[in-house]
């Protein structure tokens, strides 16, 4: 359950902006509002999620081949910077901090390949998949092998390689779905029916 007044206590506003922002919320499908009973956090829409792993998976493979025509040797090591970054915060065990790092790296790669606005949309539709990215993070191994991945995929944009950076971010992309979709039998009660 969601405290309206607790939210107005904690952020220092008033009930109308927070009305406001839990109304946009429940659009999108994050939270439940019943009115009189409360609002809720909505349960995972595993069909609305994996729909956004689809719209993410089509805009990156598009963006990271464009992205190879246009990287500099300067976009390089700005991306190299990342991943130790990324590897940095795995050294720390700070996972609540990785997926941020996770989203400006590919942030970046979308940047590079000229398109302005892919990243937005990208970030639009995966928002049901980002909750299940928080629950897949502390998975023994997972986020490791996610550094793994990126490194190929860096590795293939420094090579100019179109079709080797389209394979790197598909498995990437395709692998950190799956280990998400596993989660599912195990944690059902946050999840609405497939389907739903």
């Amino acid at each position: 359950m969601i405290s309206e007044k607790d939210l107005c206590v904690d952020f220092g506003v008033s009930r109308t902006p927070v009305r406001e922002a839990l109304q946009r919320l429940a659009d999108e499908g994050l939270v439940d509002i019943f009115p009189h009973s409360g609002t809720y956090v909505s349960r995972i829409s595993f069909t609305v999620a994996e729909e956004g792993f689809v719209i993410r998976r089509a805009l990156e493979i598009e963006s990271i081949r464009k992205a190879t025509a246009r990287i500099t040797d300067e976009d390089v090591i700005e991306l190299e910077g990342m991943i130790t970054g990324m590897q940095q915060l795995l050294d720390r065990n700070t996972l609540e901090l990785y997926l941020d790092a996770d989203d400006a790296l590919h942030g970046k790669i979308a940047a590079i390949s000229g398109y302005p606005n892919i990243w937005k949309f990208i970030t639009l539709a995966k928002v049901h998949l980002d909750r299940m990215r928080q629950l897949s993070a502390p998975v023994p191994g997972h986020l490791a092998k996610v550094t793994d991945q990126h490194e190929a995929i860096i590795y293939a944009l420094k090579n100019r390689s179109a079709d080797q950076a389209e394979l790197a971010m598909r498995i990437h992309l395709d692998s950190s779905f799956a280990v998400m979709a596993n989660m599912y039998e195990d944690k059902i009660s946050l999840f609405e029916k497939k389907g739903g």
